[in-house]
Formats: structure tokens, C-alpha cells, sequence
């Protein structure tokens, strides 16, 4: 248990020595850190003893919710009986080994093997490590180049980050590394107003193509994508560009490679993103909800295609973590699975919550400043606008997200703010009586950030 100290203790401790991710560190020292103390089903408690319900599930992950003893149970065993052993010297442990049975069983038909990282940032360099050997093996080295798209995030490793199309993460470090390049996302507010979303999708998913012509086919390894880009912002994409891409890389050989970090594990109210929105990928990486985030986790689900030329044919793989299969991370990951199924938190995402949550958030088109607002199963996305005509956006100086996101804080609600739009992926464990309190909360946090915006005339 952490020692007893006041919220301005912990504070200056903080200042004092942790360099947070994603930070600006001086203007967060001013600040002051938001600790929390405790947490319970959907519900976080601060150092202030306020109570903020979670809409982001810690950050994507906390699919449970908190608090699962059986989760705790399955920690506390492992620990006690083998804490940790690797998997390199041909070696393996229990929980590593019954976790690959129990994700092939979860997972769409053509995965069969995994390979376990620590994190979704790992599980993409590993992606990246894995397509290019797999083409090497095969003969054609020259397949180098993986496609992504701009405002994508898959992590923050220094493949993770190129193959995202995060542009102040390129602005950084060098990125993106050499053989990453990216196309459009298919946001129909940004590119596609003029027609409608289907139309879109089926350009979007092109522009796709137009890349792969242009780097030349013979250079292009894969294609990689989350199903519903989570940290740019909830971009659903339309219901016409999943199979289209799908169609494109067929017609080309190259890889798919769907990001399931965020979609996986019941999100989307599929087990996989995939699933939801119709296609078949050749990898799939994972993390955050395969242990609802109670212990770090990833990996990489390999399809057939890949793993029988890598097993049959490619000799030693010279890639691995030190944590890949860790037996304590693994074991949770059992509980948690186990517990989704039991819970039939999959069935209660697609059938009852999810279309809840899409109704609910339907009703919030009607607020001045809300231009849309869009679901797919429990994640959602308002785009907040100056002008619901032609979705005229606040100028970037306004920052209205983080106006409104200030606003959520200040009244015990967790929402993100990415540019303009305001974000959600609460725990699959929600009702609709705590879905009722969390729209309550959203449209409160709307009419004061309307009420700044008409006060500072920024409409």
C-alpha cells in the first residue's frame, strides 16, 4: 500500500521525478498531476476523494472494469507458483502455452499461432520484423514498403510511431524509419462532405491502391490499419471500405494487418474489429483489453499463410522479448477472457449496450455545438463545430476539445479530447443506468463549453 501523503505532496513528488508520456513536463509541474487513488467497476476515486466515471476505460483497456477478483486471484497464483520464467532456450510455461490454445479459439478462423510481446507498441515492431522476413523467406527482399494511414497510432516504439501517421510524433526522433509510407484516413468530415458515405468509403479504400501503383506492387510488404482508428479521434471509417481494401490487397498479394489494439476483445461488439467491419487480416496485433489492463500484454496473432512459411521454411526468427509469454501476464489474460465469456460481455456490447449507447449519443446532434456524433458498439465520437453548416470547425487557437475536456474533469467525467472531437470507449461492463448518468454528464460538460464559447465569442 502507498504511503498516506496530501494531493500537493504527491504533486510535488511527481514534479520532482516522473517524466509522464505525452507530456509537456514544465506546464504539467505548474499544473499539478490528477492522482488517483482507487478504483471500482466503471468509477476511479481521486487524491480529493472525487468520483470520475471512467468513459475511456483507463486508456482503451479496462474492458472489465475494475476491480475483478478473479483477475486478482489469477495474478496472485501465478506469482506464487512461477512468478516469471522466459520463452527463449526453447522453453515455455503453462499459462503462456494455455493462452495460445484459448486465443486461437477467440480469434477469426485463419489465426492459429501468437506471438506474445509486452505491449501493442511491440506487437507492431514485431509486424514490421515479421512481414519483411516472411517476404525475404519467400524470395522477394525487395517487399519492404508497409502502408498505413495519416492520423493512425500504432504505438510510439520507434516502428509503432512510423507506421503512424501521428505527424507531431514524426516531428520527432526522425520518423517515420525508412520504407513507411501512409495515405488519407477515410474521415468523410475532412474528405468526403460532397458525397455520400459509401460513395467515400470506396474512394478512400482506393487511395490505397493509388500507393501500392505508385511505390510499384513488387516493393509493397502490407498494408496496416486499425478497423475504427481509436486515438485519431474514433474515425469510423464507412461500411464500403474495409472489404474494398480487402479486395485491393488480394489483388495485389500484399498483407493486411489489422491493429486490434484498440477493437480487440469485444470493443467494436465483436470479438475482433475485423469481424465488425468485414474483413480478413494476415496479422493482427493485440494488447490493452486482452488483460482489461491489469498487467501489461501483447502480441501478434499470426495467420496460416505467414506462420507455415516461417515454421516450414524460415529457420530462427531473430526477434523475442524478455517478457513474450510472461506467465504472470498470461494468466491474467486467461482470467479475463474467461471472464468475458462468462459475463457474455461480447453478446452484451452487440445486443443491448452498444445499441444504447448509439441511440443516446444520436441525441446529442441536437446540441449547438455537436456536428456529429457516431458509435460503433462501445467507442464514440462527437465532432464539435463553430457552425453545423458545412461542419465549420473552431479556429485550431480556440483548442475546444481541451475546453471541453476541462470541463469533463472539473464534473467527474472522463472524456478525451483529439482536436475537435470528443471521445469514448467506456467499460464493456456499463449499463444503460450508467450509460444514462455518463450522457447526463457529456451534455453538462457541452452547455458550459457552449456557454465559453458564446462568452469568449468564439462562435
Amino acid at each position: 500500500m502507498s504511503i498516506q501523503r496530501s494531493t500537493q505532496q504527491w504533486q510535488a513528488a511527481d514534479a520532482a521525478h516522473f517524466l509522464h508520456p505525452f507530456t509537456d513536463f514544465q506546464s504539467l509541474a505548474k499544473k499539478g498531476s490528477r492522482i488517483i487513488t482507487k478504483a471500482e467497476n466503471i468509477y476511479l476515486t481521486d487524491s480529493e476523494g472525487q468520483r470520475i466515471l471512467d468513459a475511456m476505460s483507463g486508456l482503451w483497456c479496462v474492458n472489465v472494469g475494475y476491480g475483478q477478483q478473479a483477475l486478482i486471484d489469477a495474478a496472485t497464483r501465478q506469482m506464487k507458483e512461477l512468478p516469471f520464467y522466459n520463452a527463449f532456450f526453447q522453453t515455455a510455461t503453462p499459462p503462456a502455452i494455455e493462452l495460445a490454445e484459448l486465443l486461437s479459439e477467440v480469434t477469426p478462423p485463419q489465426f492459429q499461432h501468437v506471438f506474445f510481446s509486452g505491449s501493442g507498441s511491440e506487437g507492431n515492431d514485431t509486424v514490421v520484423r515479421m512481414v519483411r522476413r516472411y517476404w525475404d523467406i519467400l524470395g522477394q527482399p525487395e517487399r519492404q514498403v508497409i502502408i498505413s494511414r495519416h492520423n493512425a497510432y500504432h504505438g510510439s516504439t520507434m516502428a509503432g510511431a512510423s507506421l503512424g501517421g501521428m505527424s507531431g510524433m514524426h516531428a520527432q526522433g526522425g520518423l517515420p524509419i525508412p520504407n513507411i509510407v501512409h495515405i488519407d484516413q477515410p474521415y468523410w468530415a475532412e474528405h468526403g462532405q460532397h458525397m455520400s458515405r459509401d460513395e467515400f468509403g470506396l474512394i478512400a479504400a482506393r487511395w490505397l491502391e493509388d500507393k501500392i501503383l505508385a511505390v510499384g506492387p513488387e516493393k509493397v510488404a502490407a498494408f496496416i490499419g486499425e478497423p475504427v482508428q481509436g486515438a485519431g479521434g474514433v474515425i469510423i471509417p464507412p461500411a464500403t471500405y474495409w472489404p474494398e481494401v480487402q479486395r485491393i490487397c488480394d489483388q495485389y498479394g500484399i498483407l493486411l494487418v489489422s491493429d486490434e489494439v484498440i477493437c480487440g476483445f469485444g470493443r467494436t461488439g465483436r470479438w475482433f474489429g475485423c469481424e465488425t467491419m468485414g474483413f480478413r487480416p494476415d496479422l493482427m496485433t493485440f494488447a490493452k483489453g486482452v488483460t482489461s489492463g491489469y498487467v501489461p500484454l501483447g502480441g501478434v496473432m499470426v495467420g496460416e499463410r505467414i506462420a507455415k512459411v516461417l515454421i516450414e521454411q524460415g529457420g530462427e526468427f531473430e526477434h523475442g522479448y524478455t517478457y513474450s509469454g510472461h506467465p504472470v501476464a498470461c494468466a491474467v489474460a486467461l482470467a479475463n477472457i474467461k471472464l468475458i465469456q462468462q459475463l457474455k460481455l461480447v453478446e452484451h456490447v452487440h445486443d443491448d449496450v452498444g445499441p444504447y449507447l448509439a441511440e443516446a449519443f444520436a441525441t446529442l446532434r441536437d446540441h449547438p455545438l455537436v456536428g456529429d456524433a457516431e458509435t460503433c458498439g462501445l467507442m464514440g465520437a462527437l465532432l464539435l463545430v463553430k457552425d453545423k453548416a458545412g461542419l465549420k470547425p473552431f479556429d485550431e487557437s480556440v483548442g475546444i476539445g481541451m475546453v471541453c475536456r476541462g470541463h469533463c474533469f472539473g464534473n467527474g467525467l472522463i472524456m478525451r479530447a483529439v482536436g475537435n472531437r470528443m471521445i469514448i470507449a467506456p467499460p464493456l461492463v456499463i449499463t444503460r443506468a450508467q450509460i444514462d448518468e455518463m450522457m447526463g454528464l457529456i451534455r453538462r460538460c457541452l452547455d458550459l463549453t457552449l456557454a465559453d464559447a458564446q462568452r469568449e465569442k468564439w462562435q
